[in-house]
């Protein structure tokens, strides 16, 4: 096995490459290299200087995730760091790709940085629950200050090689021949004595102690109530670079990261990271022959499909917008225009970039248009028999060997299939909106499906910047199916007691950043409502129905958009309970006799996400979702679940298995068959394992 670190020593420059595909983690094996080769090349007279650079497409990216929440073997990455920084010869970092967390902590520890233009550096460790942990929140704020060492930790968003060069982060950009750049820089300090520039004696980020001081108090206020405990210890850390000794500094930040790598958000964090990782992993992969995608339709120019249209054009591809009239088809085509006006003014893109993809974009009346296009996404109104017509009409026009995908929250793909000739080339694109903006897809797969469109469908998901989960046929498939249980218990409660404001904050204090009654008045209660008069025949006479809702619908308050829904909406301002709603409530409840009880903070929270779990659960003893983590995802990236609490199967996880059992069976005398808790709870308890072991 090739060493992950090599050492040669060319002209004087004792030069280290790291090489451990794909991004350079810097794993156990990394460290102890660069802990070797360091001290060789300090040990050897021929060298004069040292430069770091690596392999591949980038500089390190971090650190190696698999290791968290494990005793880490030495050296640490701090030990690392010390060894280049404490070196008696100048050491110079060769950067290109992405610096983030340990790689710019490396980059950091040597005494002068060299990067390519395109490069990036950036302190994400935030965003998995911890800190920096190799010495990042004491080096940084010595050279660039608190305010800027406050915002690339607490933020995680990443520098441009530019902007480091401004803040003195960098010493040199270049756009090309990056490692010829470093060995000039070497060369040069050797022959002006060799001076080493450790980071640790810098000073220029401490030049103005009050602003610093006022920074950090700043800060800290407006950070007060985040859940993360991360979060505030990296402004305790930073502060510590003001206040303490180097070294004692360098302690804190190291028992700060031992501290929050061991806490329950970090575990949710990390276990998020790898369940999105773990669900582009699919059995239709093994093996595809993808099918080739250079251009796309779009049939319906409403809100979905043109957000649709839009992520489309973002990723490079030519599309095709239909739609059945003149005027939806003006609408359709505004909206995407104001969205590139809009990114413009906002700097996200520039004027020529925003032009050459409205360029890209064919709008038209006629489903003709789309004979020559790869793949069809139709995004019309959901209703079954709309969708039906428009298959019809597709599979007329449709080449041989196009994939037909449907944008349905809640329909059967197998039903729609089956109304073309083509039912193989069929499958589901649940895309959430605004679709240009939210990052899942649900893939549905029906029982017809070509594995190679399953496929296709991953592959085009990553040229989306889109998060695909697979999922199989059931009404709402994963994420709708689990939300519906969400809304069961929280409807429940309503009748029992509790009311639509103080369900909401509860979620919202769990982690959420609305409640499930200020998502329905956003999303429209038409909207569940059609879904439950689609159900009604199917219902189940014995189970528990809640009519509330379309009571509310009854009188026209469909939200938002009708001004009424669960809450008052105008223009003034916050939206307020709406009494009228809080009457019809309590009028239901009169109705059926309702005992009325109270419901704690705690008891709130507890119902709605282990329902969720509940169904997490039955959904993958169905086959609907691959595996737990699966359903985590689609929560996480769809539902706005928490990220710091993993999604609703680590919840449960972290509640334990038979806590959550148990409460569902003390919940089951209320409505039976909901609350029983499904088989998957018994399998795993009886053998000691967690829905995270799946």
């Amino acid at each position: 096995m090739t060493e992950p670190v090599t050492l040669r020593v060319d002209n004087s420059v004792a030069i280290i490459t790291i090489e451990n595909p794909p991004v350079n983690a810097l794993s156990h094996a990394v460290r102890a290299g660069l802990s070797d080769k360091i001290e060789i090349a300090v040990a050897d007279e021929t060298a004069k200087a040292i430069v770091l650079r690596a392999e591949g497409r980038t500089f390190p990216a971090g650190a190696d995730v698999r290791e968290f929440g494990r005793p880490r073997e030495a050296p640490i990455l701090s030990d690392v760091c010390a060894l280049l920084e404490d070196c008696s010869k100048p050491t110079i970092a060769a950067v290109h790709g992405s610096a983030l967390g340990g790689g710019f902590e490396l980059a950091l520890a040597c005494h002068y940085r060299v990067a390519q233009k395109a490069a990036r550096f950036g302190l994400p460790e935030v965003k998995l629950g911890v800190l920096p942990g190799g010495g990042g929140t004491q080096r940084l704020p010595r050279i660039v200050g608190a305010v800027v060492a406050l915002d690339l930790m607490l933020t995680g968003k990443p520098l441009g090689a530019q902007t480091a060069l401004d803040l003195g982060v960098a010493d040199l950009v270049v756009e090309a021949n990056l490692d010829t750049a470093a060995m000039t820089l070497a060369g040069q300090l050797i022959a002006n004595g060799g001076a080493t520039r450790p980071t640790r004696d810098r000073s220029e980020g401490l030049q103005d102690p009050g602003g610093f001081v006022n920074a950090v108090a700043a800060r800290r206020e407006k950070v007060k109530s985040d859940p993360l405990p991360s979060v505030a210890r990296i402004v305790d850390c930073i502060e510590a670079a003001q206040i303490l000794p180097f070294d004692a500094g360098i302690a804190m930040e190291r028992a700060a990261f031992d501290d929050c790598e061991a806490s329950a958000e970090a575990n949710a964090m990390r276990h998020a990271f790898f369940a999105e990782r773990r669900a582009s992993k699919i059995p239709e992969l093994e093996g595809a022959t993808l099918r080739p995608i250079k251009s796309i339709g779009v049939v319906g120019a409403g809100t979905m499909g043109s957000g649709i249209a839009i992520s489309c054009l973002d990723a490079g591809f030519p599309v095709v917008l239909v739609e059945r009239d003149q005027d939806a088809l003006d609408r359709g085509v505004q909206r995407i225009v104001a969205n590139y006006d809009k990114s413009v003014d906002k700097g996200r893109i520039d004027t020529a970039t925003g032009v050459e993809r409205l360029a890209r974009l064919t709008s038209t009346t006629s489903m003709h248009e789309l004979a020559p296009v790869d793949l069809i996404i139709e995004a019309v109104f959901e209703d079954e028999q709309v969708k039906r017509t428009v298959f019809t009409q597709l599979d007329t026009v449709m080449k041989p060997g196009a994939i037909l995908a449907t944008n349905t929250s809640y329909l059967d793909i197998d039903t729609l299939a089956a109304t073309i000739s083509r039912p193989q080339d069929v499958v589901g694109y649940h895309f959430f909106s605004p679709a240009h903006i939210m990052k899942l897809l649900e893939v549905v797969v029906g029982d017809q499906t070509d594995p190679n469109v399953v496929a296709t469908g991953f592959d085009l998901a990553r040229k989306l910047r889109k998060v695909p989960v697979r999922a199989s046929v059931a009404d709402g498939f994963i994420g709708n199916r689990v939300l519906a249980s969400y809304r069961l218990a929280a409807d429940f409660m309503l009748e029992d007691g509790a009311s639509p404001a103080q369900i909401d904050a509860a979620m919202r204090a769990y982690g959420f950043p609305i409640g499930p009654y200020q998502v329905l008045d956003m999303a429209g209660l038409d909207i569940s409502w059609a879904r439950r008069k689609r159900l009604a025949a199917s219902r189940a006479p014995e189970d528990r129905y809640v009519a509330i809702g379309d009571k509310i619908c009854e009188q026209g308050w469909f939200g938002q958009k009708a001004g009424r829904g669960y809450y008052i909406h105008d223009q003034a301002g916050t939206p307020v309970e709406n009494p009228d709603v809080l009457a019809i409530i309590e009028a239901e409840r009169r109705s059926k006799g309702v005992a009325l009880r109270a419901f704690s903070q705690q008891e709130i929270q507890q119902r709605c996400v282990f329902a969720m779990a509940n169904e997490g659960a039955r959904l993958v003893s169905e086959g609907v979702a691959l595996r737990p983590s699966d359903v985590d995802v689609v929560l996480l990236y769809g539902y706005g679940f928490p990220r710091y609490r993993g999604g609703p199967m680590m919840a449960a996880d972290q509640a334990g298995l038979l806590t959550v059992k148990n409460a569902l069976i003390n919940w089951q005398s209320e409505e039976p068959r909901f609350w029983v808790p499904s088989p998957l709870f018994d399998e795993l308890i009886k053998n000691g394992r967690s829905f995270g072991d799946l």
